[in-house]
């Protein structure tokens, strides 16, 4: 392995909406929408990113890592999850350089509180470089359908020697 190269990822998280859960997407609490459902608390944005770090640094998923059989990640926020992440990354000797999120769904719409978001996420992993975007797809396949939000990440790390 050349050290000092960087290493990318790719992580994708898809939930279902629950009538009577609260919406949690990108660090944020999102009033007056309907919540997704999942072991934690659905946050599709920050489970992709999650997911992508790992990805990037080789160690697997978030199921793996944070399985839903381990009753302390029950109701977890995302947060907390890209901050054990975080965690992980940097142990097995990588530097993140910078997380970039895509929200699919067909609301809540992201632009209002972009930046907000990006701040929560940002402090969550140490204040690394988060960037974050959305899109619907125009009606088509479960999000279009509003049956439920997805998510897709790349993050780079770099290997500390």
């Amino acid at each position: 392995m050349v050290s000092g190269l960087p290493r990318v990822g790719v992580g994708t998280d898809v939930h279902p909406f629950g009538p009577g859960r609260p919406l949690y997407l990108a660090g944020l609490f999102w009033p007056g929408e309907e919540g997704l459902t999942g072991h934690s608390d659905g946050d599709v944005a920050a489970h992709a990113a999650c997911d992508a770090l790992m990805s990037a640094a080789g160690l697997g998923d978030l199921g793996t890592n944070f399985g839903t059989a381990e009753a302390r990640w029950a109701e977890a926020p995302g947060t907390a999850l890209l901050q054990a992440t975080a965690a992980l990354v940097t142990g097995a000797g990588y530097a993140i350089g910078n997380v970039a999120i895509q929200v699919i769904g067909e609301r809540p719409r992201l632009s209002p509180r972009r930046q907000e978001a990006e701040k929560v996420l940002s402090e969550a992993l140490g204040g690394v470089p988060v960037s974050l975007s959305g899109t619907t797809t125009d009606g088509l396949g479960l999000t279009g359908r509003r049956e439920g939000i997805a998510a897709v990440a790349t993050a780079l790390v770099i290997r500390q020697d």
